[in-house]
């Protein structure tokens, strides 16, 4: 059997018809090589029992697995920088199936790099290599560190040349195939509202409601929207905790269930720096690492605008300022959860996250975002270690006695994580652009992927260990 019991197709998306997507056919590679596929993410789907000729069958050729009716490039429009965009949708990937998890939960396998599509206009519908693996290693990262996020499943290269003006050309190419709950996006519904099809926001909004967010009454467009603000927030709130820029934060890049996507210019903060930003072209910081809620919340007013034609402004203008109250309770649990540590009510979780921002402000270059979390990881329990560590010499002053004493008022939450090896270790894992660019420069020139590997089998040690929950 080519898969196993475990899976259960449910092409959910497909039954909404032609107005939301068209169908299309992968491109013909030259070459199908396997370079990765992500056992654990296929285990979860019942994809895991594939054989690498099967697995290269169904995610380098695109064959339709059991129970799909064969790929479709979704329909959407979007703001890119806050311009309006008419012409967007899959150009270059394409919703290749759906099916049921382990949880019950809809997922989405969505391809990149997978050939031309009636919305690539002058672009070749192609994923250089380096792109692939920047993407795996975006989403492995931010898995472990408990954001939430898609999952990439497989990267096939397929020999050809690219030509990119941002990347040394001619570069290699390849396919990746995704998994994550939904590639709804906000854009989808701006397309609809481009049009004035009421009709057709209905239908989405029933569709995102019954699939995504059950616990929406049918017909409760305003209802969906806060569950939507709610996701967001969430989203939102992890970015930051993890110190994580994602650089193209427009309406086609956040989707209906708040899971990060879509990764392309991202990178992680090296250290405390509220104007970071992840693109080179995001001249004015639009999208800086202080700036991503704002901007997450520009894009929910633009969803909104879209459901005023089938629901009332005041219930819609509620949902929305239900946005800034969510993030900042999501985002001190983020930081309770990077911390390893307990909730004690919301003044004292409040003066955690102040206490922590003011330690990571005044330490600037001499203290990088992601060890103070990797050194105080479960409060108290870790004091010896982190004071004897590498950074005993910042671990000093007024900003760091206040961030002692507010994460010792909580207590440790599940101690004996702080029994993997993974803190045994001086630093922690991390992916700032000098380590990206190294485990790239391995496979460009040498071919070599151990490096890759290797760093993939740490991020996941660390996903154990931290067991940070969603």
């Amino acid at each position: 059997m080519p898969v196993s019991a475990d899976y259960h197709p449910d092409p959910r998306f497909f039954d909404l018809g032609d107005e939301y997507g068209d169908a299309v056919r992968a491109a013909d590679f030259p070459q199908t090589l396997l370079r990765y596929r992500n056992q654990r993410a296929a285990a979860t789907v019942g994809l895991d029992t594939l054989s690498d000729a099967e697995w290269i069958a169904h995610f380098g050729r695109f064959e339709p697995l059991p129970g799909q009716p064969g790929p479709v490039a979704m329909r959407y429009h979007g703001h890119q920088f806050r311009n309006y965009n008419p012409d967007l949708g899959d150009g270059r990937g394409f919703l290749a199936a759906q099916l049921r998890a382990d949880d019950n939960r809809l997922l989405d396998l969505g391809t990149k790099g997978s050939g031309t599509t009636p919305w690539s206009r002058s672009g070749d519908g192609r994923l250089t290599l380096k792109g692939g693996v920047r993407e795996i290693l975006a989403a492995t990262l931010l898995e472990a560190l408990g954001v939430p996020t898609s999952r990439a499943l497989s990267l096939i290269e397929t020999g050809e040349e690219l030509e990119r003006g941002d990347e040394p050309s001619p570069t290699r190419s390849a396919v990746l195939v995704r998994l994550q709950h939904s590639h709804v996006r906000f854009g989808t519904f701006q397309r609809a509202a481009f049009f004035q099809r009421a009709d057709m926001i209905e239908t989405l909004v029933e569709h995102v409601r019954q699939l995504y967010h059950p616990q929406v009454a049918a017909g409760d467009a305003p209802g969906l929207l806060a569950a939507i603000v709610a996701a967001s927030a969430k989203l939102t709130a992890r970015w930051v905790a993890a110190g994580f820029v994602h650089g193209v934060l427009n309406t086609d890049n956040l989707n209906v269930t708040g899971e990060s996507f879509d990764y392309g210019p991202w990178r992680f903060l090296p250290a405390y720096e509220p104007g970071f930003t992840a693109a080179y072209f995001d001249q004015t910081g639009l999208y800086a690492f202080a700036r991503q809620p704002e901007a997450v919340f520009w894009n929910l007013t633009q969803l909104a605008g879209c459901l005023k034609l089938v629901a009332d402004a005041q219930p819609l203008t509620d949902a929305l300022n239900g946005f800034g109250p969510a993030y900042i309770r999501e985002l001190r649990a983020a930081f309770l959860a990077r911390l390893g540590v307990r909730s004690l009510g919301e003044a004292a979780d409040q003066r955690l996250l102040d206490a922590t921002l003011a330690l990571l402000r005044e330490g600037g270059e001499r203290l990088r975002w992601e060890p103070l979390f990797f050194d105080w990881f479960g409060g108290f329990a870790s004091s010896a270690r982190a004071l004897s560590g590498l950074r005993s010499a910042v671990y000093q002053g007024e900003a760091f006695d206040a961030f002692r004493f507010a994460v010792f008022e909580h207590e440790p939450d599940r101690p004996e994580r702080l029994e993997s090896p993974v803190f045994a270790a001086p630093e922690p894992e991390e992916m700032l652009i000098e380590e990206v660019e190294t485990l790239w420069a391995a496979i460009a020139v040498s071919d070599d992927w151990t490096p890759l590997t290797d760093k993939l089998n740490r991020l996941e040690a660390a996903r154990t260990a931290y067991k940070i929950e969603l």
